[in-house]
């Protein structure tokens, strides 16, 4: 799954970097333990016969046959679900999962000698653990079949969550209704009952009955369609490989459809609303070509016959993984040629990478509890760049990796952190589980632990791992030992791209060490959190390598490319000797007379980046000069907070564009250039107009008066579009034009722009007119809010409003978005955590406080407060040396 921090295009991020210490923090253990401590009691006020979040394993579920009937017009939904299970030792007890369903029915049906008898059983429900136990008269025989029949009903969700509505205008302006799903987590417990953990792996015969005028689509082709009544039509579909039930999904909706073969014969479809069809077909040559290439380097074929991906109108998350049928943001699946930048194709062509690599790891090889999230989502987001790297070689996506590893390194460097493999329990916690430290993190690593071994013996690591464990569900541990032993010598015998050591090499040289087992060393990455500081000093023909720890140390993997040495060192420190030392270690090429030699007062930590900037803005990279942004906001971040910090904060907009001014007065207003220089171009733009460079400001401008002019139907460079709208929104009828536009664009790329572009509106009237709006969730849908609340919040203007906002309206919130969700999490932290204050510090944790267990212990509230007391104490060390700094930078630029 991808989380929704993706929505935004990567142009639009700059105005949302807030701070470098932003990091996610520990999952805090179980707030629901208390419930766990006493004897729980069923919704009728008897004993409930299960106390554990976690369900008994002696249930095992081995198929279920899904029939689903949802109303579009009342909104309910009613269905049954026949679970063949098998008892592996005797009990009377059968405990499964059902969340906010009404059960009116339930019967276990055994086979006997000569027929099918039928029993009714007595159910009771444990809301707090979303649980219900069914009570048999007699206790199940050990091995032998039987069948749950259950029979209920529901409402369809209005949170995005499980089975849940959606709607859409047409272009016509009528508003039509279609139902759609997402389970993971712990969602499907909200469709039908189950056994709704990821190791409770089964097949799914899937049934829906819809009215004739809409369409059914499910993890598997259509088998047929019978007509069950007048105007009521049955669909079913083929049985499913094995698999979770988070994967299960179906859609009813009035969808159009194209479609293309792969090679090998897979049927790819792209589903969405008639009106925007014409959008996807950049995004189905791009499954397709990703589909062939996963196939290809997996060495395993696609399992299923065909492959959906589905563009939702309303959807919390950026994507979702569903086997047969993902599911996407209308945003990053819907290409518009003429309105969508060249960030939202990386984006699209990412995203889509993201899901199909999931067919694999995750779908066909799942982790066994969700503590082992990083195994889906961390090599999903590492498969991003291995492919789309091969397949869409243009984009050049490697460039951009390291930067990924960088960001998570900020988040992980915190005391609150936590390790990528993490013990978690209830559906809270597990949702917290969706971070950065999974994804990104988890990412990284894999990338180390490739660049140690090769591609290639990484590669058979994987595939031996993939062909193992098939329809089944792994550990951490399972994944390293498919990766047999690390070859750190070149001494090292390979057979196929596997190592094991030579016993007549050499032992003389350094670098030859003993071979380390990839869990060792891997190990020490995704059980502890943090990383190491590694310190390398070369002293003559010495290198001495140590890493500094206050408490852990890690197997670290070293490598000199030029001279292809290999060796790891898990000690606090190494020393080695290395014969011809410049060609294998190169000297940097950064050297002291590169700095600049004005203003040097004499910084440490808070001096290099600044020093810095000088070299970078000589680059004309989107990757290289993106951190210029973030040595912007380090310190222009803290004005947005409402501190009096003066020329502190003043100047560095007329120093950053003052440095930048060369690259932005050659940016063309076009869409040209490669998709690095197109997505420079955006960001240089929108920074110099956001900042109010005269030049950009005024270009915007006319740019402005003509789109309107011409209301809005005027094309517009799609990679300058937000630049314009950024500044045509400061004026109040530039900023009600723009919102009318926003009503009826059939554009998600356009609409995405015009949404940022009035969250940074300097009218604090208007500002609070659109948090209001967007909460409520009709003409700007609620999926949309929390980018718009973290917008504002990080408006010098608007923060106030939105921090109020949060608070005012939490129980609101916590029932919009679920407790742990990463949409509460960005909210939580876009509203706070770029404070700077004891005051402010005090005010957050205040609050968070006194909320107890409806989030005052969540991860992110943790993550912001720690985050906030690094704010100030970076203030009070660089603060004084950062102000002498630039004004003496101010008096030489002037």
């Amino acid at each position: 799954m991808i989380s929704l921090s993706i929505k935004w295009p990567l142009a639009t991020m700059l105005f949302l970097l807030s701070s470098l210490l932003i990091l996610l923090t520990v999952s805090t253990r179980s707030w629901c333990q208390s419930s766990d401590t006493m004897s729980p009691k069923a919704s009728n006020g008897t004993p409930f016969p299960w106390e554990k979040m976690r369900l008994p394993e002696h249930i095992i579920p081995v198929h279920y046959d899904l029939l689903i009937h949802a109303n579009l017009t009342t909104l309910t939904f009613e269905g049954t679900t026949e679970i063949e299970i098998t008892a592996s030792q005797p009990t009377s007890t059968i405990i499964l999962h059902s969340h906010r369903l009404q059960i009116s029915k339930a019967t276990l049906k055994k086979r006997g000698r000569e027929r099918l008898s039928a029993e009714p059983l007595t159910v009771l429900e444990y809301p707090a653990h979303e649980q219900i136990a069914l009570l048999a008269p007699e206790p199940l025989v050990v091995g032998l079949p039987y069948v749950i029949v259950i029979d209920y009903a529901g409402h369809l969700s209005e949170h995005l969550q499980g089975f849940y509505k959606s709607t859409y205008r047409t272009k016509e302006g009528e508003v039509r209704v279609l139902a759609s799903t997402h389970f993971e987590p712990t969602a499907a417990r909200m469709a039908f009952p189950c056994f709704d953990e990821p190791a409770f792996k089964a097949n799914f015969s899937v049934k829906i009955r819809r009215e004739p005028r809409h369409l059914a689509i499910s993890n598997m082709p259509l088998v047929k369609s019978v007509t069950v009544a007048e105007g009521l039509l049955e669909d079913h579909f083929a049985v499913t490989v094995k698999m979770s039930t988070y994967l299960v999904a179906f859609i009813i909706s009035d969808f159009k459809s194209i479609s293309k073969m792969t090679k090998s014969g897979v049927k790819v479809s792209i589903y969405a609303v008639a009106d925007k069809i014409h959008q996807a077909d950049y995004a189905l040559d791009t499954a397709v070509t990703l589909l062939e290439f996963y196939e290809d380097y997996f060495r395993i074929p696609y399992p299923l016959p065909k492959q959906d991906l589905a563009a939702i109108p309303d959807f919390e998350s950026g994507a979702m993984e569903n086997w047969g049928l993902t599911t996407y943001r209308e945003s990053i699946l819907l290409f518009d040629a003429e309105k969508s930048s060249a960030s939202d194709k990386l984006g699209i062509t990412m995203t889509v990478s993201h899901e199909l690599a999931h067919q694999w790891f995750g779908n066909l090889v799942t982790m066994e509890w969700w503590n082992d999230l990083w195994l889906n989502e961390g090599f999903a987001k590492f498969m991003e760049f291995v492919s789309v790297s091969v397949t869409h070689p243009e984009l050049k996506v490697e460039d951009y990796f390291l930067g990924k590893c960088f960001d998570v390194m900020e988040l992980d460097a915190l005391n609150s952190s936590h390790p990528v493999s993490t013990a978690v329990e209830n559906p809270a916690q597990i949702r917290e589980m969706f971070d950065e430290v999974s994804y990104k993190k988890g990412a990284c690593i894999l990338n180390m632990l490739r660049d140690y071994l090769s591609a290639e013996a990484f590669k058979s690591g994987i595939v031996r791992y993939l062909q193992k464990y098939s329809y089944k569900n792994t550990r951490n541990e399972d994944l390293w030992n498919s990766m047999a032993s690390i070859c750190p010598t070149d001494d090292s015998q390979s057979m196929e791209g596997f190592c094991s050591r030579d016993p007549h090499s050499s032992s003389a040289s350094h670098w030859r060490q003993e071979g380390l087992d990839v869990k060792t060393m891997m190990n020490t990455w995704t059980l502890q959190k943090g990383f190491p500081l590694i310190t390398v000093t070369v002293r003559g023909r010495n290198v001495h390598v140590r890493q500094d720890s206050e408490r852990n140390t890690w197997v670290v993997p070293l490598v000199t490319p030029a001279c292809a040495m290999k060796l790891f060192f898990q000690t606090l420190a190494l020393t080695v000797e290395v014969f011809r030392l410049n060609l294998c270690i190169p000297r940097s090429r950064l050297t002291r007379h590169h700095l600049p030699k004005r203003g040097n007062v004499g910084l440490n930590l808070g001096s290099s980046p600044l020093f810095l900037v000088f070299q970078i803005t000589h680059e004309d990279k989107y990757h290289m000069i993106s951190p210029i942004s973030r040595v912007y906001w380090l310190i222009s971040k803290h004005k947005a907070a409402g501190d009096s910090t003066g020329d502190v904060c003043d100047f560095p907009q007329a120093f950053l564009i003052r440095l930048l001014s060369d690259l932005i007065d050659n940016q063309t207003w076009t869409d040209e250039g490669s998709v690095s220089q197109r997505m420079l171009r955006s960001q240089l733009l929108l920074l110099a107009c956001v900042r109010k460079y005269q030049p950009c400001v005024q270009r915007a401008e006319a740019y402005f008066r003509e789109w309107k002019d011409a209301d809005g139907n005027l094309s517009l460079p799609s990679d300058v579009t937000l630049a314009v709208f950024a500044v045509g929104v400061q004026d109040p009828e530039g900023w009600d034009f723009l919102y009318r536009k926003y009503q009826s664009s059939l554009s998600t790329s356009e609409k995405n722009k015009i949404e940022f572009a009035l969250g940074i509106s300097q009218d604090k009237d208007k500002l609070q007119w659109l948090l209001e709006k967007s909460f409520k969730g009709d003409v700007i849908k609620i999926q949309e809010f929390p980018h718009i609340l973290g917008a504002i919040g990080r408006n010098p203007v608007g923060y106030p409003l939105a921090w109020q906002f949060l608070r005012e309206n939490w129980d609101k919130l916590i029932q919009k978005f679920e407790l742990g969700s990463s949409s509460l999490t960005y909210m939580v932290i876009g509203t706070t955590s770029q404070f700077s204050t004891r005051a402010r510090l005090e005010e957050v944790k205040e609050f968070f406080s006194s909320l107890k267990e409806k989030g005052s212990q969540l991860r992110c509230v943790q993550q912001t407060i720690e985050t906030i007391g690094e704010n100030i104490r970076w203030m009070d060390k660089n603060f004084e040396k950062i102000r002498v700094w630039l004004q003496s930078e101010k008096l030489e630029l002037l």
